[in-house]
């Protein structure tokens, strides 16, 4: 039997943010590994998530998700290989998905772990397109959204780990157009030459309500948000009669000191009744199984194609982080500890 690991390294917020995170807000510890107790389970961490919700978990504010506690090892998903178990459902050896993310082991009730195949997807794919990003974007757009086959659609932060996969499904359902915005022309150029969108803008080359009415010059029907600002005030100009918008996200405005204005043209809700509605993943459990079937069926036909930027090494999950929050990723990022 190989002997378990003494000591493992850990991610702490220390200070809130004011602002963008700040290397000084975090701080890389090390702490004793013990054996399981009863019905836990010992991880050994080989990916782990980075998302842009953490951003409003570092804040001492009441939300739908508690916020990160001070001085003590974040958390987010991750998947690993068992190493000690302490319970019948989980052999050594076992790869699970799991919540404790941010660190080297995690010691894990096993009630909420999942066992994965590494046979049937790459590990890191369970932390994205098969996981929570994954199905954010399929629950977002066909059941928030209520996606109907002719429907055009625009996608914000589209080559990101979430709108990289609205755009494609929304193609495979029988989209009549597909446009997403991205931070670069290099993602521009990815998002219509490899993953099939019907057009793409930079949104640094100009407003984006330009952008986009030469993007999709008869309107959208849908809308899928992970931006805010700017952009959902373009895209309520855009929407026709009775769209639908869901809002995911809005990273333009995590790291604001001050209040972020309204769009500007809200009236305009009015008289084209459109839908705006939040989704959280965690309220559309039960089209996992759907979910899975669907998107593991798309990928293995080749139809859906999912990207994927990893930064090795646990020093650098802070780096990881406020990449992200830059956009320097082209898909899902993720912390590697394979090395």
């Amino acid at each position: 039997m190989t002997a378990l690991p003494t000591t493992g390294r850990s991610w702490h917020l220390v200070a809130r943010p004011h602002g963008w995170p700040k290397r000084e807000d975090f701080a890389l510890r090390e702490a004793p590994v013990a054996e399981p107790g009863a019905g836990r389970i010992l991880v050994r961490n080989l990916h782990f998530s980075v998302d842009p919700y953490m951003r409003g978990r570092m804040n001492d504010v009441k939300s739908y998700v508690p916020p990160f506690k001070l001085d003590q090892p974040m958390d987010g998903g991750a998947v690993g290989e068992v190493i000690a178990s302490a319970d019948e459902r989980f052999a050594v050896g076992d790869h699970v998905l799991h919540g404790l993310g941010w660190r080297e082991y995690a010691d894990v009730d096993a009630k909420h772990a999942t066992k994965v195949d590494a046979a049937l997807a790459p590990l890191s794919a369970y932390l994205g397109v098969l996981g929570m990003p994954g199905l954010t974007a399929y629950a977002g757009l066909f059941e928030v959204a209520s996606f109907k086959e002719g429907d055009a659609v625009f996608v914000s932060g589209a080559a990101g780990a979430v709108g990289s996969q609205v755009g494609q499904m929304a193609k495979l359902r029988g989209a009549s157009r597909v446009i997403g915005s991205a931070g670069s022309d290099e993602k521009v150029k990815h998002l219509v030459e490899d993953l099939g969108f019907d057009a793409a803008f930079n949104y640094k080359n100009g407003p984006v309500a330009d952008q986009l009415r030469e993007a999709a010059p008869d309107g959208i029907d849908v809308y899928f948000d992970n931006v805010g600002g700017d952009h959902l005030e373009a895209a309520i100009g855009s929407l026709n009669v009775h769209g639908r918008a869901t809002i995911c996200g809005m990273i333009a405005q995590y790291n604001n000191t001050e209040s972020t204005p309204g769009p500007r043209n809200m009236a305009l809700i009015i008289g084209k009744r459109l839908r705006l509605q939040g989704v959280l993943v965690s309220d559309h459990a039960a089209l996992q199984p759907q979910f899975v079937e669907d998107v593991s069926a798309w990928i293995r036909s080749g139809e859906l194609k999912y990207s994927e930027t990893f930064v090795e090494g646990i020093e650098n999950g802070y780096d990881a982080f406020v990449g992200l929050l830059r956009g320097e990723n082209t898909g899902k990022m993720v912390v590697s500890l394979t090395r």
